[in-house]
């Protein structure tokens, strides 16, 4: 299993997915069948991450091919991440929450042998190592296996969950504050207050056709306690009036910005943002890193064969530039907080269109959610 570098090769993924795959992956979505064996699954989350392919894109290709009713699982699945993002744009203090929690604990728990034990693959859980090596190797888990692992991270090893998203978010490709740190609050049971999530045996072992033996692990633990619940919070996502000739911020969640929304409007010239360890809270891993790289390289050398002016800047020389700027949002992560921490107010945000109508929908749980995903697919199918 690996993972390519440019768009062109993110979209021959996808339509190999929908050629190939997509019929049975409702069926067989859940296996994880180990990293040689992924065609059951799109492995297509590093690529929408970072922008290089988009959920529209995705769903209109979808649905050339097959119905709505042959495709709603994956859509669904497609549309989590969308979900995600706007649960916690209506509740950003979890996010900032969550990074203060992480610097008080890893004080206390830096040297812990129980921590550096997991986070090196040293535990007496089988299965548990090989996830550890696997993710380290590949930068990347099936879905289901991240859930088992979180479960035991929390529950059998007993660490904090803040500690084992961050591993998460310095080792794969698709980390992504939004679906992360809601995910692991999901499994210890704080996103949905009492309603953990608890890894089996019987389970592991179906799932990956018994690959792994001996599986001890607490399958009863209570759910941990929320000490706070959020509220949402009441978020304007209207576009101001483009002026012509300005800058425009891409960062790198938006990197195929000659596919969106607004890549008719005459911008003077695009700006893409690395954003190194230097100037993050959350140090990622070299991989993570190169592979970030990669990406936004492919960004620029796609603008420049357009002939489109752009530059590769780091995000801490944004404090040099003056002039109003627009920025696409990067939504709730490192990036954000970069440009509200040094309180950069020469920079207007533009919001994709499907996020503002999708986020519309993101004040409670997902299956509410869920209900509007026809009406999603029907607005945004063929738009370009």
């Amino acid at each position: 299993m690996s993972f390519k570098g440019s768009r062109a090769e993110a979209v021959d993924e996808l339509d190999k997915f929908i050629e190939n795959s997509l019929l049975k992956y409702s069926k067989l979505r859940n296996f994880d069948f180990g990293p040689k064996k992924r065609d059951n699954t799109s492995c297509l989350s590093p690529y929408i991450t970072h922008g290089l392919i988009n959920e529209v894109e995705i769903i209109n290709k979808s649905l050339k091919k097959f119905s709505f009713v042959k495709n709603e699982k994956f859509i669904q699945e497609i549309l989590w991440r969308i979900y995600w993002k706007g649960w916690l744009e209506l509740r950003p203090s979890v996010w900032t929450d969550y990074l203060k929690e992480l610097k008080n604990i890893k004080e206390n728990l830096k040297n812990s042998r129980d921590y550096l034990d997991a986070t090196e693959g040293k535990t007496n859980i089988e299965c548990f190592n090989e996830w550890v090596n696997e993710l380290k190797k590949f930068n990347y888990l099936h879905n289901h296996t991240r859930m088992w692992f979180a479960s035991i991270w929390i529950f059998t090893l007993n660490l904090p969950w803040q500690l084992g998203a961050e591993f998460f978010m310095k080792h794969l490709f698709d980390g992504d504050a939004a679906s992360n740190t809601l995910g692991w609050r999901w499994v210890a049971g704080i996103q949905t207050p009492g309603k953990n999530y608890l890894a089996t045996e019987w389970n592991i072992k179906k799932y990956t056709n018994d690959r792994f033996q001996n599986i001890e692990i607490n399958e009863n633990a209570a759910s941990k306690i929320a000490e706070r619940i959020y509220s949402t919070t009441e978020r304007d996502f209207t576009n101001p009036h483009l002026l012509e000739n300005k800058i425009l911020l891409v960062f790198d969640n938006n990197l195929s910005v000659e596919f969106i929304d607004f890549k008719g409007h005459n911008f003077k010239k695009i700006l893409i943002i690395s954003n190194t360890n230097e100037t993050r809270q959350i140090q990622l891993s070299r991989n993570i890193l190169n592979f970030k790289t990669l990406l936004i390289n492919d960004q620029l050398n796609r603008l420049k064969e357009k002939s489109i002016t752009a530059e590769i800047i780091k995000i801490d020389e944004l404090k040099n530039v003056k002039e109003p700027i627009y920025a696409l949002y990067p939504t709730a992560g490192e990036n954000l907080d970069y440009l509200q921490l040094n309180q950069l107010k020469n920079i207007k945000f533009i919001y994709r269109e499907i996020d503002q109508f999708s986020w519309q929908f993101c004040n409670k749980g997902f299956f509410n959610f869920k209900n509007h995903i026809p009406k999603i697919v029907t607005k945004f199918n063929q738009k370009r």
